[in-house]
């Protein structure tokens, strides 16, 4: 079980650094990271104000006071029933905290008429974005999070090794089949649901990097990209293969996907602490466009992952954000011939002390037997 005090802790220490007063968070990832309560967001006001100094206090509709005493270690529960205006209660707290006209950071993802109604509540305080706040304590996964995700990454390694068993069977399924065939054997092997909408692009389709998936019979020859993922305990994994069925794929098909794979190799030889990301993004680029097809590879190499599927840190050109120990995200070059298809193979890794752990681990060639 995560340590949901230490974390809101370890956020007030960073709010003072940041000459802030306080947080205001909405109900996204921010909001569980530090509280453990997982809810999404509605129609009413609910809020768990951070302050720099001293305890953290929800503002919350009624209806949540049971669910919030039970489900999180926050004692300062202010409610208000359907008949009240919430700012009443928030303009209390914020007096009780010292809130009143400081600098306050909010959700970015918060919605309009919330950050609205604080505004208008709290008019002597200034405003900014909790991002910088809260990211710099996400970016580096603890040991429950860890644990979470390389769980995950297992369901979704013996997922695709499901897939591969399929064989010559896939010939005649539909993107849409191979895509509940996948998210049903995620399920079976822990997960629940899926990370995002699966991705079967096979043939063509394949070659559009965020095609999901449709009605088209995957064919004889057909390179079929698998990019999908599951939840454990609220974390994600997510992985990419390209993969051919039965039958021969396209002539440039071998090749295309050697230099992918090569890449995929080149970058996750590079992560180290100190390194940064854009030199890992450059160690996978520069292996693609020796080859030729640098003009083809049209993403960034990775994201962060965790409680987002993507966050920080973005494993893109030119970034000089520098890797620690504890960071997550995936490496995922690849390459895209429009009307022909695409390659792309991915993992997630966690930086080591000295270089990385992958959290998914199955085999990346292209043939299934």
């Amino acid at each position: 079980m995560p340590d949901f005090e230490s974390r809101t802790r370890d956020c007030q220490r960073t709010l003072r650094d940041a000459g802030a007063a306080g947080a205001v968070l909405f109900p996204i990832p921010n909001l569980y990271y530090l509280s453990g309560f997982d809810e999404t967001p509605s129609e009413r006001l609910l809020v768990l104000v951070v302050p720099a100094d001293g305890e953290p206090a929800f503002v919350a509709p009624a209806l949540y006071e049971t669910q919030l005493a039970a489900e999180t270690w926050v004692d300062d529960i202010r409610t208000y029933t359907d008949s009240q205006d919430p700012s009443a209660v928030v303009r209390a707290v914020a007096a009780d905290r010292g809130l009143t006209d400081g600098r306050l950071l909010v959700d970015p993802t918060m919605w309009a008429q919330f950050t609205q109604l604080l505004r208008d509540t709290l008019p002597d305080a200034t405003w900014g974005l909790a991002d910088a706040v809260l990211g710099s304590l996400r970016v580096r996964k603890d040991d429950a999070e860890l644990d979470a995700l390389r769980r995950a990454g297992g369901a979704a390694d013996a997922a695709m090794a499901d897939v591969r068993g399929l064989g010559a069977d896939a010939i005649g399924m539909t993107e849409h089949e191979l895509a509940d065939f996948i998210a049903d054997r995620l399920a079976a092997h822990g997960g629940t649901g899926v990370s995002f909408d699966v991705i079967a692009g096979s043939g063509p389709n394949g070659a559009k990097p965020h095609h999901t998936h449709d009605a088209r019979e995957i064919q004889r020859g057909d390179p079929v990209v698998c990019d999908f993922g599951t939840v454990v305990d609220r974390y994600p994994s997510d992985q990419t293969r390209t993969v051919v069925f039965a039958g021969d794929p396209p002539a440039a098909f071998r090749t295309v996907h050697e230099v992918v794979r090569d890449a995929h190799r080149a970058a996750v030889d590079a992560v180290e602490p100190g390194v940064s990301a854009g030199a890992v993004d450059a160690a996978a680029r520069r292996v693609i466009a020796d080859a030729g097809y640098g003009d083809a590879f049209v993403h960034r190499t990775g994201h962060g992952v965790g409680l987002d599927v993507h966050e920080a840190p973005f494993i893109v050109a030119d970034s000089d954000r520098k890797l620690d120990v504890g960071m997550v995200f995936s490496i995922e070059p690849g390459v895209y011939r429009p009307g022909e298809f695409g390659v792309r193979i991915e993992d997630l890794v966690v930086v080591t002390a000295d270089g990385c752990e992958p959290l998914t681990d199955t085999a990346r060639g292209w043939r299934v037997d």
